[in-house]
């Protein structure tokens, strides 16, 4: 990363009032409501709430790491204020910078949440790509994230510090799985926070191949990357599918080739286009937007991942689905033309 000024691009468009609704995935809403309904997860969030506090979270990074500032990383802090001015974000949030050489960026806290973006990732990535990184926590601080990650945090701690008592730790770690499979799809609703904020598809691209090894520019083949991603979703047989399961497991954070298509596969449809021209849903309408709406449109995207997924266990499990939904069919047709008989139908036993 460069530390001169950033020069102030042109033409970037400003979303007033934007509703993270524009820019969440189907999947995320659907994931949380989801968590909101294991057994406990209310009454742990109340404990974690009052047990972490959100004064000990800023003070651990005013001792620890260093605030972005017109006078601490000026350009960052800049960078900063143009994203949240791009999705009317108030107030900015603060930026910590830590010292630890693994590019991570986190947006954590409870009522007012903090980003923390390490010195390793202020290495990986350029100018742009550090805009659709901010971006990207930035869109976390809109939707609210924040406090599950804090909560996901402590609870990792936790189950780690009740490793000796495994009866005692099942209900956290059920927990935990299920902030993990939530938090997987919160990073794709906030990918696309962060594109909003840069508004340039190819830094967001070079970010995620950044994060799967990519170093040189110059040696990074666009079309090669996101092929691998299709050849993970499409070969192999079901025992692969099985071993891309398990290989989720314990995972905060989708895969990164598979991320990538996926982000992509967003900025090139309408949804994008659409929040470009300044139609989205404004944050002034949340109140009226029923939530039944919102867990029709995550089951949507569910079945339509299903139903069109090039994945063997996938199809395997909609073939059962087709025959066993063919034979049910078959069945009650015929226990309906029996019924119809009426009393002539004792004659056909």
């Amino acid at each position: 990363m460069t530390t001169e000024s950033l020069p102030a691009r042109r033409g970037r468009i400003r979303f007033t009032d934007i509703s993270s609704r524009a820019y969440e995935h189907p999947a995320d809403r659907g994931a949380l409501v989801a968590l909101r309904a294991i057994p406990g997860f209310d009454s742990v969030l109340k404990t974690l709430s009052g047990a972490i506090g959100e004064r000990s979270i800023r003070w651990l990074y005013l001792a620890t790491a260093v605030r972005v500032s017109p006078r601490q990383y000026p350009h960052i802090h800049q960078m900063l204020n143009e994203c949240a001015t791009t999705l009317d974000v108030q107030p900015v949030p603060e930026l910590y910078i830590e010292q630890d050489p693994i590019p991570q960026a986190m947006a954590i806290g409870l009522d007012k949440p903090i980003i923390v973006i390490t010195t390793g990732m202020l290495d990986l990535v350029d100018e742009e790509g550090l805009r659709f990184i901010i971006g990207h926590e930035v869109g976390h601080v809109l939707s609210g994230h924040a406090v599950y990650r804090t909560m996901l945090l402590a609870l990792i701690n936790l189950a780690a510090a009740m490793e000796w008592l495994p009866i005692g730790a099942w209900s956290i770690r059920a927990i935990i799985l299920g902030l993990n499979e939530w938090f997987r799809k919160s990073e794709l609703s906030c990918d696309r926070a962060g594109l909003l904020c840069s508004q340039d598809p190819d830094a967001a691209l070079r970010v995620h191949a950044s994060l799967a090894g990519a170093r040189n520019p110059n040696e990074f083949d666009v079309a090669g990357f996101l092929d691998q991603a299709e050849e993970y979703e499409t070969r192999g047989d079901v025992r692969d599918s099985v071993l891309k399961l398990l290989q989720l497991s314990g995972k905060s954070h989708p895969l990164a080739a598979l991320r990538a298509a996926e982000l992509q596969k967003w900025a090139a449809g309408p949804h994008y286009a659409e929040i470009l021209a300044g139609n989205y849903p404004r944050r002034s309408e949340d109140k009226e937007a029923p939530m039944s709406e919102e867990v029709k449109a995550a089951a949507n995207s569910y079945k339509q991942n299903f139903t069109t997924s090039a994945d063997p266990l996938y199809k395997l499990v909609s073939k059962i689905g087709s025959v066993a939904g063919t034979a049910g069919g078959s069945a009650a047709n015929r226990m309906r033309d029996w019924w119809r008989a009426g009393p002539d139908r004792s004659s056909d036993s």
